[in-house]
């Protein structure tokens, strides 16, 4: 893999030196958030003690590549912290996507609360948004970081941003770039001039540093989407210096998945490396993901640390999220366009005033119940229509679970349900199924489908499934049965690049020798 200088290496240290701060950003304080919705320009009805809110949201980042939740091989002091401070939702998921882009309906939901099929994903027209709700309820919103839902619900969304990324992805080391002016409209593009990560910490900072720890200021929204640790995975220069041994396979990798789940012609995702995949091809990847994720760990702790010399820590919800996961090599993909357990779950945690420390919750949850649970915590009634449900029921004791079984729709090609140990995959298009026992074999290597002896499982999960597509609008016509898929072998298959990859990465994994 690619051998880094140590220019920057000292930042590891400072990222475990930050722990103690972090601590302190995300301790409970006995408050009881109270206030009223008014419009903008009014006086607000903010209580003193309505807590802030710090909202960081990471970008294609795998929900087992956490140190804290069971990673071993990876080092993420900062997050560490912030689960121990905090209550982890182990079983959180996106709720699928229409669009192999799944970030895009996946922040759409997000910031709505409603599934994709009741949204337009791509504008956010005609729908509230959580930065948007919080700002006419007396919150000064800021937002920085990737938006993917179009400029003018941005606009609609904050009333402060700098460094915000329109669009995807980009270089990491070449982020397009727009802040909003003092006159309401966004400035012309600019090129940032550091690692996209850092840029977005700078703004959220020099966000963070004007706002008073005062219990007569206004509370605010901070919203920061990093854009790591999304491809191109180019950890910047010497974060780490190099890995003593590089991460190990998952232990569902594959060369290549056997079968075309409506993914693997024209994917991006899944041209970033040759078919098949080797071993040194996924740990080489892997080893540059886990790294964009340290450094992303450290700029964290730069922000908790802010938090902690502001005086802010104390009444500040702290949330930390993604927005889907990723294959790396698992089932023999790269992307994030199937409905497998690696692509999407996603890490879910939140901390601060009130909230338990230390507890994890096994409950499934979906990234579209983090706004109505934002809302009961700050005591701001949600918009109508909101599909999500407040997650604080979960650590109170007062619900053990917000739903018995989890859907999970992607475009018109996967279909996925599952509850507590059974999981069952619909394929419309190649009438295919899969079923797995998640107990035994939570990798999902090996379909228990022509077992007879799981037709009651079978039954079960259909009927679950056609419940949930009735229940959301979901209209796409279900095989019943399961025929052997046509199997594929892309051994050799042509690949382009893309613009956004830097050279490096372009020599290393699309060389037509590699």
């Amino acid at each position: 893999m690619k051998s880094f200088p140590k220019s920057i290496l000292g930042l590891a240290v400072t990222a475990l030196s930050l722990h103690a701060a972090m601590l302190a950003a995300v301790a409970p304080a006995a408050t009881t958030p109270s206030g009223a919705s008014t419009k903008e320009g009014r006086t607000p009805a903010v209580s003193p003690s309505k807590p802030n809110i710090l909202f960081l949201f990471a970008d294609d980042q795998r929900a087992d590549t956490i140190a804290a939740h069971g990673n071993a091989h990876i080092k993420t002091p900062v997050i560490d912290g912030l689960a121990r401070a905090g209550v982890s939702f182990r079983n959180n998921y996106v709720f699928g996507g229409n669009s192999g882009a799944v970030c895009v309906p996946s922040r759409a939901m997000l910031h709505t609360g409603k599934t994709w099929f009741a949204i337009n994903t791509a504008t956010l027209a005609g729908e509230k948004l959580m930065p948007e709700l919080f700002g006419e309820n007396g919150y000064t919103t800021f937002g920085t970081g990737k938006w993917h839902n179009g400029q003018p619900s941005w606009l609609r969304a904050f009333q402060h941003g700098e460094s915000v990324m329109f669009g995807g992805m980009a270089n990491h080391e070449k982020v397009p770039l727009r802040d909003l002016g003092p006159d309401g409209k966004l400035t012309a593009e600019r090129i940032g001039e550091k690692f996209s990560t850092e840029l977005f910490a700078d703004a959220a900072i020099r966000f963070l540093e004007k706002q008073s720890p005062q219990p007569e200021a206004k509370p605010f929204f901070c919203y920061i989407a990093f854009t790591a640790p999304h491809d191109p995975r180019q950890p910047p220069p010497g974060f780490p210096a190099n890995y003593t041994s590089r991460p190990p396979l998952p232990k569902n990798f594959l060369s290549q998945l056997p079968f075309d789940n409506g993914a693997m012609q024209g994917g991006r995702d899944e041209n970033l490396g040759a078919w098949p995949r080797t071993e040194a091809m996924i740990r080489d990847q892997l080893a540059e993901y886990y790294a964009m994720i340290e450094h992303l760990d450290a700029q964290i702790g730069r922000l908790l640390a802010t938090l902690k010399a502001r005086g802010l820590a104390d009444n500040t919800i702290i949330v930390y999220a993604a927005d889907n996961g990723l294959a790396l090599g698992s089932h023999g993909l790269l992307g994030k366009q199937s409905v497998f357990e690696h692509s999407m779950r996603t890490p879910f945690i939140i901390g601060g005033p009130g909230i338990p420390q230390g507890k994890s919750v096994q409950a499934f949850t979906y990234l579209f119940d983090i706004f109505p649970t934002l809302c009961e915590l700050t005591g701001i009634t949600p918009p109508p229509g909101v599909f999500g449900e407040s997650v604080r029921p979960l650590w109170t004791g007062t619900k053990q679970s917000l739903r018995d079984t989890v859907f999970l729709p992607y475009i018109q090609v996967q279909r996925a349900v599952r509850d507590e140990r059974w999981k069952l995959i619909r394929y419309p298009k190649l009438g295919y199924s899969q079923l797995f026992d998640l107990q035994n074999d939570p990798n999902e290597t090996r379909s228990v489908y022509d077992d007879p002896a799981h037709a009651a499982h079978i039954a079960r999960l259909t009927t679950a499934m056609k419940t949930w597509q009735q229940k959301v609008g979901d209209t796409l016509a279900l095989n019943t049965g399961s025929n052997p898929p046509p199997k594929i072998d892309l051994t050799g298959k042509e690949r382009k690049t893309d613009q956004w990859q830097p050279e490096w990465i372009v020599k290393k994994y699309f060389d037509p020798a590699k």
